[in-house]
């Protein structure tokens, strides 16, 4: 029978090899196959709606429908996931992924549905993603001894990259072949699988104690404003909030817009893109793997690292004008970006108490999705000047960021 754990931090010596452990072993399958099925979908659904619309304003719409509910319901998730515990809530919302899909699914194999229904399923979708993710982060310091902790988070973000490197293709190329109904039919069956493994995990994985939100409910102002409280309050924290926030305005509409008019103007057409982006998932993969195989001694100077990294590999797409040498570039912003991932999560999960975990992660994750709008926008704003100056502005950003952590004791401290 197992032995069954608390969602404390479990002790280094609890287990002598971690990897061992089946519980773990079932985090980090289901928490893989999430991450691929995350792939996989959104480029379903993105390849589904331009079937039913013309590209342009519908097709917006539905990913928005998708990401709108996922961004403003990340902070309450968060108070949840510290009042019921983040392996129920990482059930819940597996399964209720499982449950959207499979009506998705039955929709498209028997009905035609219109964008107004896909929208309505993607805001489900949106709204067990905001559950999920925090809860999926608090979840491994519950069965992961502390010294462990970044060479998990090193697997299980190395398997979110692979979906990312390989799950367009794999997506685009399984509805070629054997159409939409089939492929978001596999899609549904890796849902399923990830749902069992890791719905196994609730009873394996018992609470310690009650309620840890102050006994406030979900939404209340008070249960909120702690997590924010704390985030505010501590530098590291904040720090690495902030740096991540910034990075994610600063890069993420740089690089895919601003990278999709480079490939056109100077890297010989558009399928350098392909190209580009690949470079960027194989650059995070090493990163992620690197940081977990061989976690940094000094974790603050590895965080004023990984941001300097991508600060520079932003700027130097300003210089670039070969395929060869705009990958090489991508590639350095994806291994900062692999790296700082693991090394912030890590540190987030073993600095932050118990029963603010689940906030602060939320507001992790927010950090790295509600922002990509607005850096859409900035893209925008800053094309029509040319990409040089576009990736040196927003370059410089992200180096000036790098060296205001640099200045922070705290920062420096980190270990």
């Amino acid at each position: 029978m197992e032995s069954t754990g608390t969602v404390g931090r479990p002790g280094d010596g609890a287990r002598p090899e971690p990897l061992g452990d089946p519980r773990l072993r079932r985090l980090i399958v289901g928490q893989a196959l999430a991450a691929v099925v995350d792939a996989l979908f959104i480029v379903w659904l993105t390849l589904y709606v331009l079937k039913l619309a013309d590209p342009g304003l519908a097709t917006g719409l539905v990913l928005v429908a998708v990401a709108l509910p996922r961004a403003v319901l990340l902070p309450p998730a968060g108070v949840l996931v510290d009042r019921l515990g983040p392996a129920r809530v990482v059930a819940v919302a597996a399964w209720l992924r499982v449950a959207v899909l499979l009506s998705l699914g039955v929709l498209v194999a028997f009905a035609a549905p219109s964008l107004t229904t896909v929208a309505v399923l993607g805001g489900l979708l949106g709204a067990a993603d905001a559950a999920y993710f925090p809860a999926a982060l608090a979840l491994l310091p519950a069965v992961v001894p502390t010294a462990k902790l970044a060479r998990v988070n090193g697997l299980v973000q190395g398997a979110e990259s692979v979906g990312d490197l390989v799950g367009p293709a794999v997506a685009a190329g399984c509805i070629a072949a054997v159409g939409f109904t089939a492929t978001l039919g596999g899609i549904t069956a890796l849902a399923a699988a990830a749902a069992v493994a890791l719905g196994t995990l609730v009873r394996a994985v018992r609470r310690s104690g009650e309620s840890t939100a102050e006994g406030a409910s979900p939404g209340s102002v008070r249960a909120l404003g702690a997590g924010r409280g704390y985030a505010g309050r501590d530098p590291p924290v904040r720090g690495m909030l902030a740096a991540v926030g910034l990075i994610n305005i600063a890069v993420v509409g740089p690089v895919l817009v601003g990278g999709a008019v480079l490939a056109e103007q100077r890297l010989g057409g558009a399928g350098s893109l392909g190209v580009l982006l690949s470079g960027f998932g194989a650059g995070a993969l090493a990163g992620s793997l690197a940081a977990g195989w061989r976690p940094p001694a000094r974790r603050g100077r590895t965080v004023v690292g990984g941001v300097a990294a991508i600060g520079a590999g932003t700027a130097g797409l300003a210089a670039v004008t070969q395929v060869a040498a705009a990958t090489a570039v991508v590639s350095l912003i994806g291994l900062g970006s692999g790296f700082l991932g693991v090394v912030v999560v890590a540190t987030l999960q073993e600095r932050v108490p118990e029963r603010l975990l689940g906030r602060v992660l939320s507001l992790l994750v927010l950090a790295t999705v509600a922002f990509d709008p607005f850096s859409y926008v900035l893209a925008g704003a800053l094309l029509p000047y040319g990409t040089t100056p576009l990736f040196l502005l927003c370059g410089t950003a992200v180096l000036a960021c790098a060296a205001l952590l640099a200045t922070s004791p705290a920062i420096r401290s980190l270990r």
